[in-house]
């Protein structure tokens, strides 16, 4: 078999998992979210480095819709260059100095129907600990996405020794194995094929439908981020109006 498709298929086995194991946890995670954006408040996520990918995943993203806010820094996502400035280097080290998360957590006026979704596979390091920490005594409850096998396998990093799983109120297993990559290629000793960015953001689209449907339950129609591709297209053009002015609307506690 060419090892493409043997990743193929591995992929599609930890996919077929997550489907048999996580669904109880992703209903959960959807009633949360309906619960606290029907109230007007916000469902944050925030992840550093690659988990940054599923923050955007859930918004702003066609078939996304008002009530998420993808909350991004840069300094801890933006090292493309590896090397020089904006390079790797930063962001690796900032993601183990305790008490950055909470000068983080100071530039935004929360609300209380606020919610957070944390986004990190090994779930360790002490930014992401401590951002879920932060994001509780703030009085919200925080939606962990992480690996359990790898959270369980590895030290914590925060001083209080406990990791993202311990203290997150609702987890979301993303099926990944310590380390992320599932393939072994003789004459690597390192494996490759990482696998966190599809099964997370399985995650991330099964907990998004989910939660529009036990919106429109009660009666709310969320207002969806339409594709802005289709070149001429009047009805996509004034629904993303509707869009940026329900989103503007959203994001109106965060500033009074």
């Amino acid at each position: 078999m060419a090892i493409g498709l043997e990743y193929f298929g591995r992929v599609m086995a930890r996919l077929a998992h997550l489907k048999e194991t996580q669904q109880e946890a992703i209903e959960a995670a959807a009633a949360l979210c309906a619960d606290r954006i029907a109230q007007g408040g916000l469902v944050f996520l925030f992840g550093s480095g690659h988990s940054r990918i599923l923050c955007e995943e859930m918004t702003p993203r066609q078939g996304g819709f008002v009530g998420f806010y993808a909350l991004v820094e840069q300094a801890l996502s933006n090292h493309f260059a590896i090397v020089g400035p904006n390079g790797l280097r930063g962001p690796l080290y900032l993601e183990n100095y305790e008490g950055y998360a909470e000068q983080l957590l100071k530039n935004i006026r929360f609300g209380p129907n606020d919610a957070f979704i944390v986004i990190s596979t090994s779930g360790v390091r002490p930014l992401i600990v401590e951002m879920a920490l932060g994001a509780q005594r703030r009085g919200m409850p925080v939606v962990a996405i992480l690996s359990r096998a790898h959270s369980t396998r590895s030290k914590a990093g925060h001083r209080s020794g406990k990791t993202l799983a311990d203290v997150a109120d609702i987890v979301l297993d993303n099926q990944c194995p310590p380390g992320d990559c599932i393939m072994e290629i003789k004459g690597l000793e390192w494996r490759t094929g990482p696998i966190s960015t599809i099964t997370g953001a399985m995650l991330i689209n099964m907990l998004r439908v989910e939660t529009a449907e036990r919106l429109l339950a009660r009666d709310i129609k969320p207002e969806i981020l339409p594709s802005h591709q289709f070149v001429g297209n009047t009805s996509a053009e004034k629904q993303l109006e509707r869009f940026y002015e329900a989103y503007r609307k959203s994001l109106a506690h965060l500033f009074i």
